[in-house]
């Protein structure tokens, strides 16, 4: 089931794995908030789009990685954020929640 805000998205955090009709970008989002960077990443690099940048620049943001996670926000058209990344993380998931995943 499909949570319907960032609040039910952390809840789901103490399953085992993020349900399996979810569409990827979420599933991305909950590996990531599991600490499974490369999960998340694996699954961001295969989303070719505006939204799969916008993962891909977070995640690489989150590695440390200012030069190339520039590159991924300067293709998915947003500027590299000033907010911390727990902050990031929950307007990405709401993103995805509003329809956009």
């Amino acid at each position: 089931m499909m949570p319907q805000n960032y609040s039910e998205f952390n809840s789901t955090l103490q399953l085992s794995d993020p349900p399996k009709d979810w569409p990827d970008a979420l599933k991305a989002m909950w590996y990531d908030a599991q600490e499974n960077w490369e999960a998340a990443h694996d699954i961001a690099q295969e989303l070719h789009s505006k939204l799969g940048s916008w993962m891909h620049a977070y995640l690489h943001r989150k590695e440390g990685d200012r030069f190339n996670s520039g590159y991924w926000y300067r293709l998915a058209g947003r500027t590299y954020p000033d907010i911390s990344l727990d902050v990031e993380l929950q307007k990405i998931v709401e993103f995805i929640l509003e329809g956009n995943g």
